[in-house]
């Protein structure tokens, strides 16, 4: 009885070692485990810096150029012109995640739009006097800030090695941009409040979001893992509330001929492309 009782000790011992011996893990699975470890808390992440140029062909067909037409009538032998193409320096920091898809965060500034005239011209409004002007201007001035999200379609950039290849991505961008524009000290502007010619003016200030929609490749330059980026796209971005306020907090806003009806929106709205010049970089 008592051999048994010791056999079936010591057979349990043997299954339990035996189990004991298979879950225990061994040096090197320590040491795997370990590599593993350190590297998941030192996963690289994978991004970028830009800085870029872009044209925007701004719709012809706009309120400005109307203004600007109505505005040549009001001159002696002033002819002024319309507000065609945008240029656009901006800086962008980007981020790949889930290998095929970015998101990104810039801020972009447009050189100034419009025109200032040299010379003497006879100003004649349709409700004030006639009064002589001298190098007369109209300039619009914007900047902004986006955030965008890509999808890269063929060819991801990889955080192991970063772009090998010309991928090709398209996107969308969300922006919010504000706009000044500054016109000659005498211009009739409306008072919204009295429908009165108010005094000199200031700047007109208005803001606006934008959206694009674009699409594009990214070409290696093999240096310094540099990217030469190309995009065209459309964007869409009115600033429908261009105006500032009176002493009295009256609206003053730009018209075509004097009624609310006419009043001048700044779009800015056009096919727009960019070249683009990217270093990826991981962390």
């Amino acid at each position: 009885m008592r051999f048994k009782t010791f056999l079936a000790i010591a057979m349990t011992v043997i299954f339990a070692g035996a189990a004991f011996a298979q879950t225990t893990p061994s040096e090197q699975d320590l040491v795997d485990q370990y590599l593993s470890k350190a590297t998941k808390a030192q996963t690289r992440k994978l991004g970028w810096l830009s800085v870029s140029f872009s044209f925007n062909r701004i719709n012809r067909n706009n309120p400005y150029n109307d203004f600007a037409n109505q505005m040549s009538t009001q001159f002696s032998d002033a002819n002024w012109s319309w507000i065609g193409d945008g240029k656009i320096f901006a800086l962008e920091f980007g981020s790949v995640f889930k290998e095929r898809f970015a998101w990104s965060l810039g801020g972009e500034y447009w050189m100034k739009l419009g025109e200032s005239l040299s010379g003497t011209y006879t100003y004649d409004p349709p409700l004030g006097a006639s009064t002589q002007i001298t190098d007369p201007s109209s300039e619009v001035q914007v900047y902004g800030f986006h955030t965008g999200f890509q999808v890269y379609l063929v060819n991801p950039p990889k955080k192991s090695d970063h772009l090998k290849g010309i991928a090709v991505r398209a996107g969308t961008t969300l922006g919010y941009y504000m706009a000044s524009w500054d016109l000659w000290d005498q211009y009739e502007n409306l008072n919204l409040s009295t429908s009165l010619p108010e005094g000199e003016n200031i700047s007109y200030k208005g803001s606006a979001p934008g959206f694009q929609f674009n699409i594009g490749v990214d070409y290696p330059l093999n240096l310094w893992d540099m990217a030469l980026g190309v995009d065209v796209g459309y964007q869409y971005l009115n600033f429908t509330n261009i105006s500032w306020y009176n002493s009295q907090d009256e609206e003053v806003v730009v018209s075509i001929t004097g009624d609310p009806e006419s009043r001048v929106d700044l779009d800015m709205s056009g096919v727009r492309a960019r070249i683009e010049f990217k270093r990826f970089f991981s962390w």
